[in-house]
């Protein structure tokens, strides 16, 4: 009776096995979010190889940094994804 008890009210048993699944449900979630921003640093990171280094890029960062720009143009700070 005591294993009985504790496989269906216990703290692993059948009740909690909802609360589980969701927990995981959950972290899965964010597993993919996390991958999915990682591929995207890692996409950022390979066009600024050596060697291979996109222009584009290199212009994006050096904007970025100096909040500079040409004649009649205005650089808007925008959040880093």
């Amino acid at each position: 009776m005591y294993f009985g008890y504790y496989a269906v009210w216990g703290s692993r048993g059948l009740l909690e096995l909802g609360g589980v699944d969701a927990k995981l449900t959950v972290q899965k979630q964010r597993l993919a979010e996390i991958k999915d921003q990682r591929q995207r640093l890692q996409h950022r990171i390979s066009l600024l190889e050596p060697g291979s280094v996109d222009p584009d890029m290199v212009e994006e960062l050096a904007r970025g940094q100096l909040q500079d720009g040409g004649p009649n143009q205005v650089a808007v700070p925008r959040d880093a994804r």
